[in-house]
């Protein structure tokens, strides 16, 4: 009898050393810092035609429909535009949780366009203490018209140009988000002599969330002086290149995010829309567009081991 008391008090005595020992490791994990890093800091890809600081999910293929109509001061004749428009089809996919690639195709000059996109930083707090997330952004674009004058020769690389981008983003509160980009755009081929090849600009941009699956963004793309170019007005006229300037409403639906949208500029992509915009504000060169973002989930993430 005495041997099973003291077996009894051996296994009272080991159970409560487990269960001790369990509540003191559960009581060191929560003592150690944890780094809390943010999410969301823009709904999509875009802030609205520009690149944000999101990428693709790791597995997680993003199909983008884009389209921008004519100019709103054509008047009743074309609907306002209506009659008169572009698009852009493209996809992004995420390879893993900090890289992602890109293709597409736009109606304006038949271009069409590849990119990566590359996370450095990430913000967060606790136990890593980051204010900014940044990402690397590359693209090359190619001009597929026909060549004006085939009777010349033409090269293969004339028909290309290509961006960098640093996005540089902080989101501030769930409610208020903003992005600096500075840009670098290289065309292989310009019209003019005179026209540079290297072209720098830098964008701001932001949200502000209005309603739970509702923002309201805004960005602008400045052309830095001197590293600009300019178009034919008319055979003896020129005039500078605008600078971009973009208004829209994200709205989340589910599985795919709404944008519409009020610009300067027809094309959506890079090189085109921020050194090759004429549109003006000013003038009535307002352009009414959408995108449609639908998410498609080709890998679903492995699940870390117990």
């Amino acid at each position: 009898m005495n041997r099973i008391k003291v077996i009894a008090i051996l296994i009272f005595i080991a159970v409560s050393c487990q269960l001790y020992s369990q509540d003191l490791m559960d009581m060191l994990e929560d003592e150690t810092p944890k780094t809390n890093y943010t999410y969301a800091t823009f709904k999509t890809t875009r802030i609205v035609l520009g690149q944000s600081i999101e990428s693709p999910a790791n597995g997680t293929l993003q199909f983008l429909i884009e389209h921008t109509f004519g100019s709103l001061s054509e008047g009743a004749y074309t609907m306002w535009g209506l009659d008169a428009s572009t698009i852009r089809l493209g996809f992004e996919y995420g390879i893993n949780d900090w890289l992602s690639v890109g293709i597409g195709r736009s109606s304006y000059e038949k271009t069409f366009d590849g990119s990566v996109k590359a996370k450095i930083l990430r913000q967060s707090t606790g136990a890593r203490n980051m204010p900014v997330s940044m990402s690397f952004y590359g693209g090359a674009m190619l001009n597929s018209l026909k060549w004006t004058d085939p009777e010349r020769t033409n090269y293969f690389s004339s028909r290309m140009s290509y961006v960098a981008q640093l996005l540089v983003a902080k989101k501030f509160s769930n409610a208020i988000s903003l992005q600096l980009t500075p840009t670098y755009i290289h065309k292989n081929l310009v019209p003019l002599e005179a026209d540079h090849n290297d072209l720098l600009s830098i964008g701001i941009g932001g949200r502000v969330k209005v309603a739970q699956r509702t923002t309201l963004n805004a960005e602008y793309f400045y052309q830095i002086p001197g590293f600009t170019n300019t178009y034919s007005v008319s055979a003896t006229e020129t005039a500078k290149y605008a600078n971009a300037l973009s208004v829209g409403v994200d709205l989340e639906t589910g599985g795919h995010v709404f944008q519409i949208r009020l610009t300067n500029t027809q094309p959506m992509f890079e090189r085109a829309f921020i050194t090759e915009t004429t549109g003006r504000w000013q003038d009535g060169d307002i352009y009414l567009g959408f995108t449609i973002n639908r998410v498609f989930t080709i890998k679903k993430p492995s699940m870390p081991e117990e």
